[in-house]
């Protein structure tokens, strides 16, 4: 009979270990999970920004919001993201701002360049952050937006 008690003890022992276990894994892609959203959410914010900017031109949104042109907007919103995402505000974040000439024309089944199209601005937006929970030799976790403005 002690016998038996020990051994469903155990059984009983191995389960709860097992449902620790389960709880803090989920509770560790609860935590990713959020800081996805937030990288998604910060990427659409400047988005948004630049959807009601006063010019939507290729150079004018670089100059604004342009990683490489570093821009007040762009810098405000660096700002937000490393104070949002762990660890963000080591690594490098991204806004790649190129233009895009329009898409030639097909006039009696040949192709011609469009009369009467502006360029359009195609931005790549990229996220980096590194929670302190992941290893040191781990690589920077990343979410990556790319959307069009036309003029």
């Amino acid at each position: 009979m002690l016998l038996e008690v020990l051994i469903a003890l155990l059984v009983f022992s191995v389960g709860v270990l097992g449902l620790v276990g389960l709880q803090a894994s989920s509770m560790q892609q609860s935590t990713q999970s959020r800081y996805r959203t937030e990288a998604m959410l910060l990427a659409n914010d400047l988005t948004g920004q630049m959807w009601v900017a006063a010019s939507r031109a290729p150079a004018a949104l670089s100059a604004e919001f342009g990683s490489v042109a570093g821009g007040p907007s762009y810098l405000a919103w660096k700002a937000r993201v490393a104070n949002t995402l762990p660890g963000a505000s080591a690594l490098a974040q991204d806004v790649v701002i190129t233009s895009v000439a329009p898409l030639n024309a097909i006039v009696n089944g040949a192709s011609a360049p469009a009369t009467g199209l502006l360029p359009t601005a195609q931005v790549t937006v990229t996220l980096r952050w590194k929670p302190s929970s992941d290893a040191a030799g781990d690589p920077p976790r990343q979410y990556v937006a790319t959307t069009e403005f036309r003029e």
